[in-house]
């Protein structure tokens, strides 16, 4: 399940400069003046084939997508399992760096990429590094509630994740007496003794 995604870019800006060569053509045609039929087709073949590359490359390198198992900022993809912690956001009164800030970015670009903002992360291991997005806010709390939830569930035992893994040798008869009505399997009720 998707929790947060950016495109990195999006198929609808290829349209804008063909869009505008067909209003150049129509004003041209309104107005009577000769078309540029030729100038007109390469301008919108040349800039929508620019934009095209463009696109192509933001989607591979600054998209951001958060499921519930994985962080991934461009071709990199981080387990959550692997999140110790995500670090409080810098305060602007702050004139002090924090030390998140200068750490590496996720992905495989040198910084984090122009008009996105970073989001400290700290590993299991202990380095640090920046997560990063266009909307670091809307990222920052979906990041928070899957790296608790992806800790909960690391937590939990086997038995209760998937009802068929068998539970812990001693956590049946723990369980069973802790539940009214219910009988281990090594008590015998004929006499009230256990054996």
């Amino acid at each position: 399940m998707v929790l947060f995604a950016e495109p990195g870019a999006r198929w609808r800006s290829v349209a804008y400069g063909p869009v505008l060569c067909v209003i150049v053509l129509i004003l041209e045609l309104a107005t009577g003046a000769q078309p540029h039929w030729f100038a007109l087709i390469f301008c919108a073949a040349a800039i929508g084939g620019f934009v095209a590359l463009q696109v192509v490359a933001g989607q591979r390198h600054v998209s951001v997508e958060l499921t519930s198992e994985r962080l991934r900022q461009g071709t990199e993809i981080l387990p959550l399992s692997n999140i110790a912690a995500v670090l409080p956001e810098r305060d602007e009164d702050d004139w002090d760096d924090l030390d998140w800030e200068s750490a590496r970015a996720l992905g495989e670009l040198h910084g984090v990429p122009r008009r996105r903002t970073g989001i400290g992360l700290q590993l299991r291991d202990g380095a640090l590094v920046q997560a990063w997005a266009r909307d670091h806010r809307g990222l920052r709390a979906a990041l928070e509630t899957a790296v608790a939830d992806a800790a909960a569930e690391s937590l939990r035992p086997a038995s209760a994740v998937n009802p068929e893994v068998p539970a812990e040798p001693g956590e049946s008869a723990a369980q069973a007496d802790s539940v009214p009505g219910t009988v281990p399997a090594d008590d015998d009720r004929e006499d009230g003794v256990r054996r």
